[in-house]
């Protein structure tokens, strides 16, 4: 007991009140309860319900301009190599060694370059490669096959 105080010490016990002569001491509360865990967890857990289906659309997207882009190029090149040499490329490399692209590119749904789908001209006298189109079993955001592109 202080003397000069009149007061009651307790060091890990809570004394509320003892008369006038007692005093509050407060106990420091660390961690978190189970309920304020389960309320952020649940808030997460809604959060990441809205956001995943929307990530997993704008993938889908963006693969979709890539290949749309990648067939672009390559139907260009098609075409300047038709006007520059009067015949259709016999293969895709031929494009790649004539240099009116750096590279076959790849499919970003089959993500090999090896699975293009090369449609041939019906004209005897040009023969070649006239048109590109994706190896892609899948189907496009509209509903289209990408075999139809």
């Amino acid at each position: 007991m202080c003397i000069r105080c009149r007061r009651v010490r307790v060091s890990t016990v809570l004394v509320i009140g003892i008369g006038n002569g007692g005093y509050a001491m407060s106990t420091v509360k660390r961690g978190f309860t189970l309920i304020e865990l389960l309320v952020v967890m649940s808030i997460i857990g809604l959060l990441l319900a809205i956001a995943v289906p929307r990530y997993f659309k704008t993938v889908q997207r963006s693969k979709e301009t890539v290949l749309r882009h990648d067939l672009s190029i390559v139907r260009e090149s098609i075409d300047k190599y038709y006007a520059d040499l009067g015949q259709y490329p016999d293969v895709l490399a031929a494009l790649v060694n004539k240099h009116y692209i750096r590279s076959i590119p790849m499919d970003p749904f089959t993500k090999t370059a090896s699975s293009w789908i090369m449609v041939a001209s019906e004209d005897p006298d040009h023969p070649g490669v006239v048109d590109l189109h994706s190896g892609s079993p899948e189907l496009a955001s509209d509903g289209s096959p990408f075999v139809s592109w």
